[in-house]
């Protein structure tokens, strides 16, 4: 590929992402709007400066390969259609966050196809991750979200059960229902912690990507966020199960209840970066083995 044709891709990929950002820009203003109101999706507009600072980054360090164009963008494309059209037909039937989630989608699909057709999928596949985070913009279908926030409330119902039998507690659980002493306690859908965990995922994907270099590293540092999860949200239902039980069951209306999410958030960052720095040692301390078996042969000969 000559060295003038990367320009001309580049400004022709600009042309495309500008046209593109006008045809959903009323979706993507009133994604930003909904996101700052939203608990749950506050992190989106932060996504894509997120992905353009992995961008710059891999610019700076020469890593995006010079590549040609490629067709292999007509699948995300027809994704993308596929789902503009879904959204023709079934508009009356969808939620604010159902739209938004396919308008939100949709635009991400055209994005990475019109990446594949003008800067070639090598120099995409380059930009992998970037170009993946921007995929949490999108909203979850209320389905999904439903079922995650289901999978959060029984999972961290069943983390607090094992705290309260760890510190013999007198406690009798029926589901997501605990009966203490001088309090019933049932874990509602809004205690799901699931937020939390979407962003601390989020964290761990960035800072697998910032400090490690094995991918099966990255991928073990982003999926044990979800136990990690489980139990800080169990952790804190224990927490205010105890204070209601030993201090005051008007600790259910405290600020610890209502607004103590960032604090057992900035607790499970402890164990998280433990095992960021175990994980970062281990890769170190294979790297050296490796030079070191490498050196030795060439020492002896």
């Amino acid at each position: 590929m000559s060295s003038s044709s990367t320009p001309r891709s580049l400004c022709s990929f600009g042309v495309f992402l500008g046209i593109l950002l006008i045809c959903f820009a009323k979706p993507l203003f009133q994604l930003a709007q909904f996101a700052i109101k939203s608990t749950l999706y506050s992190h989106v507009v932060l996504i894509p400066f997120i992905s353009a600072y992995f961008i710059r980054q891999q610019w700076k360090e020469r890593r995006i390969i010079k590549t040609g164009r490629s067709l292999s963008g007509v699948l995300p494309f027809a994704l993308g259609a596929g789902l503009l059209l879904l959204m023709f037909f079934a508009k009356g039937a969808l939620s604010r966050a159902d739209s938004l989630s396919i308008l939100t989608a949709a635009f991400v699909l055209w994005l990475v196809a019109g990446g594949l057709f003008f800067l070639g999928s090598e120099r995409m596949r380059s930009i992998a991750f970037p170009v993946g985070m921007l995929f949490f913009m999108v909203p979850f279908p209320s389905a999904v979200e439903k079922w995650i926030e289901i999978f959060f409330q029984h999972t961290s119902a069943g983390a607090a059960a094992g705290l309260f039998a760890l510190t013999n507690t007198p406690v009798y659980r029926d589901g997501l229902l605990f009966n203490l002493p001088g309090i019933s306690i049932r874990v509602a859908e809004e205690c799901s912690g699931i937020h939390s965990s979407l962003v601390l995922f989020i964290t761990g994907l960035i800072a697998g990507q910032l400090f490690l270099r094995s991918p099966f590293t990255r991928a073990f540092l982003a999926l044990v966020v979800v136990p990690l999860g489980i139990i800080r949200n169990g952790f804190r239902i224990f927490t205010i199960g105890m204070l209601c039980v030993h201090v005051s069951p008007s600790m259910m209306d405290s600020p610890i209840h209502h607004r103590g999410g960032p604090i057992f958030f900035a607790l499970s960052l402890i164990p998280f970066f433990l095992i960021l720095i175990w994980l970062r040692r281990r890769e170190n301390s294979r790297a050296r083995d490796l030079i070191g078996q490498t050196i030795k042969p060439a020492i002896q000969i």
